[in-house]
């Protein structure tokens, strides 16, 4: 990089502050509003300005591409938080079909799904053949996985791809990469992108200009957005480090259903809001979760993000917008750590006990029971949940709300144990002898 566009680049970034944003009052006015924001790439690095000053009508003009990402479908749900997912997801395709420019390719960033169901991915396959983009790129969300270890989402959306769905493209000049970071996710951990994606992802890069514009999108954020929630990746760090060379990095994800920003260096991050249902804004809330609003606000705190690149002038902007111009549900730090004694207390050894996922938290967390003690596990969130032995010792399928999960203990000793789908959530069974 020459010495001028590099003083280019460090003017920039001290300008960042003049841009109208007001960063204090930045996550809450995205979480909760909708408001998008535009950001311009100038010299490789984005300046950022609100949505609302400057029409949408001009999205697209001038620039050499456009392509829009769609999030967080979760085709399936049908809780109070949106009972109509499919509807609202058919909304922002009717937003996409009526850019005065068509976009070039559309990017869903994952949880195509809810239970990982055929008739789910049938149901969201017919809706998005009436886009008007008909090339369509994926990454599976963790909700994408559950069924079949995600056979069936490679089988319909990741032919072509490496490992678990992850792959990269060109066009006109920018170098897109699809990351998985939502398989083999550990007790109490974060996304993970694992060694073989990590080692393919830097040879991917190996030998590309330094000038040549990168955007990696994923599911789960690659940047720590709010750990207590598990939003986050554990060895982003590493897949950060091979795109620091880069004059020009955007970075797209999904998950955590509202707009969040920041720039580190020539990195920017953005998460896009959900085509289904809102979460709370970090910390916010005791926990993550499908966040009801009345219904005539809902569409706007859902949307699409509509990304142009202009190859000429160096500058991509991007352009959150919601699809229209009470219960919170919840998630804790893992469960309880209080100890639950009922099974020794008396009754009969096989007495059943009960354990509660509620609030995205097993209650209580670790308990101690007798030898040949049944355990149930009941899921009362509107999200669905796994009850995984760390030791493989048992595994559910995903609970879906009020479904149950038994396993009787046999033999005495300590059984941690967690969801696979939040794996911020854990608990813990003491079998005792008699």
């Amino acid at each position: 990089m020459t010495e001028k566009k590099q003083d280019f680049i460090d003017q920039r970034l001290q300008d960042l502050n003049n841009d109208g944003v007001d960063r204090r009052g930045f996550l809450k006015c995205m979480a909760w509003a909708g408001t998008g924001l535009v950001w311009t790439m100038s010299g490789g690095i984005p300046v950022s300005r609100a949505f609302a000053q400057r029409g949408s009508k001009d999205a697209g003009k001038g620039a050499d591409f456009t392509f829009v990402q769609i999030s967080d479908s979760h085709i399936g749900f049908n809780k109070a938080a949106n009972p109509d997912v499919t509807a609202t997801l058919q909304t922002a395709i009717n937003k996409i079909n009526a850019m005065p420019h068509k976009p070039d390719f559309i990017i869903h960033t994952g949880d195509l799904s809810q239970l990982s169901k055929p008739s789910e991915f049938d149901t969201l396959d017919q809706v998005l053949k009436g886009a008007s983009a008909k090339q369509i790129y994926f990454v599976p969300g963790e909700h994408d996985m559950l069924a079949d270890n995600g056979e069936q989402y490679l089988e319909r959306y990741g032919k072509g791809t490496k490992g678990a769905g992850w792959y990269s493209f060109d066009q006109k000049g920018v170098h897109f990469v699809g990351l998985v970071n939502v398989v083999n996710l550990k007790a109490g951990g974060l996304g993970s992108l694992g060694h073989e994606q990590l080692e393919w992802l830097e040879d991917d890069l190996r030998g590309r200009s330094s000038s040549t514009p990168i955007v990696l999108f994923a599911h789960i954020p690659l940047w720590t957005v709010y750990p207590d929630w598990g939003w986050g990746t554990d060895d982003s760090e590493q897949a950060l480090s091979y795109v620091k060379r880069f004059g020009s990095v955007t970075v797209l994800n999904g998950h955590i259903h509202q707009v969040m920003q920041k720039i580190e260096g020539k990195i920017s991050f953005h998460t896009a809001m959900s085509t289904a249902f809102p979460q709370p804004a970090p910390g916010t809330a005791t926990s993550a979760g499908p966040m009801k609003v009345p219904a005539d606000q809902l569409q706007r705190v859902l949307g699409i993000t509509d990304v142009n690149y202009l190859v000429s002038g160096g500058s991509l902007a991007i352009i959150d917008s919601p699809l229209d111009d009470s219960r919170v549900v919840t998630t804790g730090n893992g469960g309880s750590t209080d100890k639950a004694s009922a099974a020794l207390a008396g009754g009969p050894a096989d007495s059943p006990l009960e354990v509660k996922i509620d609030n995205f938290a097993f209650t209580p967390g670790s308990i101690t029971v007798k030898r040949g003690t049944k355990v149930t596990w009941t899921n009362h969130d509107d999200i669905p949940h796994t009850v995984d032995s760390t030791q493989g010792k048992f595994k559910s399928a995903a609970l879906d709300t009020d479904q149950k999960f038994e396993f009787q203990f046999t033999e005495p000793g300590e059984y941690p144990y967690y969801c696979r789908l939040h794996p911020k959530m854990t608990g813990s069974i003491v079998v005792q002898s008699n």
